[in-house]
């Protein structure tokens, strides 16, 4: 059996910038819809995947960057970007692996940022 362990990257200076530029109220705020609306974005991308709406599963990939982006999830953007790179390439064998790649990525950074949240406080 084949494991998959990959380290992900939290930016933890884009969330200090957050808190900084945001204050600590904030800052959580954005912090907690952006990771609820990564939650729903990566359901949502992989349903669309299953139901072969791929137009529409690049435009919610595309959104996963930018969240991502925005609180400092370095590898769920890059892994984001690839999907769509996937897509655009019309490789259907890339795009499966690199979405499974993508919901891996997608629960540890969740994870990773909660646990940098909790250390925080």
């Amino acid at each position: 059996m084949l494991t998959q362990d990959e380290p992900v990257r939290v930016d933890p200076e884009r969330l200090r910038e957050l808190y900084m530029r945001l204050g600590e109220a904030g800052a959580e705020d954005v912090v907690c819809r952006a990771m609820e609306e990564i939650a729903v974005r990566l359901s949502h991308t992989e349903r669309l995947y299953r139901q072969d709406r791929l137009r529409e599963m690049r435009k919610s990939a595309r959104s996963l960057v930018a969240i991502a982006d925005q609180v400092g999830m370095k590898n769920l953007a890059a892994v984001a970007e690839d999907v769509t790179r996937c897509i655009d390439d019309c490789d259907p064998v890339a795009l499966a692996a690199t979405l499974a790649r993508l919901l891996r990525v997608g629960e540890r950074s969740l994870t990773a940022v909660w646990d940098l949240q909790d250390a925080s406080l």
